[in-house]
């Protein structure tokens, strides 16, 4: 079962969401377009080009942006640990809201609204941040596993 109180549920979603962060640098690093979503969310804030965005800017969103997934994550997953039976459903479960917030929140509301992001390259950026919201929620997924194991 994915049961936390909500104090530790506080710790441990920020600390996810962290690491989970950190391995989607590793995916963001190899991807064409994979350094582009952090400079989108950058572009909407400022109003710059995303080429021009601030990179200290897009870093900063990236690692609060993190941090903040992972407590909706521990969140998602111990709201569902009491409606459904057993971890593996639960996180699997978790893992697929997860993942369409995710990805959904970043097609529709930041994307759009970014300078500098031609229809075609649109395209690119969001498979690349898919995969990466991918990597994201995997390890987030094993993180929570691994640590209600302890906990």
């Amino acid at each position: 079962m994915v049961e936390f109180s909500l104090l530790t549920g506080l710790a441990i979603g920020p600390t996810v969401g962290l690491l989970a962060t950190l391995a989607m640098d590793l995916v963001m690093a190899r991807l064409p377009e994979g350094e582009t979503p952090p400079k989108v969310a950058a572009s909407v804030l400022t109003g710059e080009s995303v080429d021009t965005a601030p990179a200290r800017l897009a870093t900063w969103i990236h690692y609060v942006a993190g941090a903040g997934s992972g407590l909706l994550f521990v969140g998602i997953a111990a709201a569902l640990g009491s409606a459904l039976d057993g971890a593996v459903v639960t996180l699997t479960t978790a893992s697929v809201v997860q993942l369409a917030l995710m990805i959904g929140f970043f097609a529709f509301v930041p994307l759009p609204r970014a300078t500098g992001v031609p229809r075609g390259r649109r395209a690119r950026v969001r498979r690349a941040w898919a995969i990466e919201a991918t990597a994201y929620v995997l390890v987030a997924a094993l993180a929570v596993a691994a640590v209600g194991r302890v906990v």
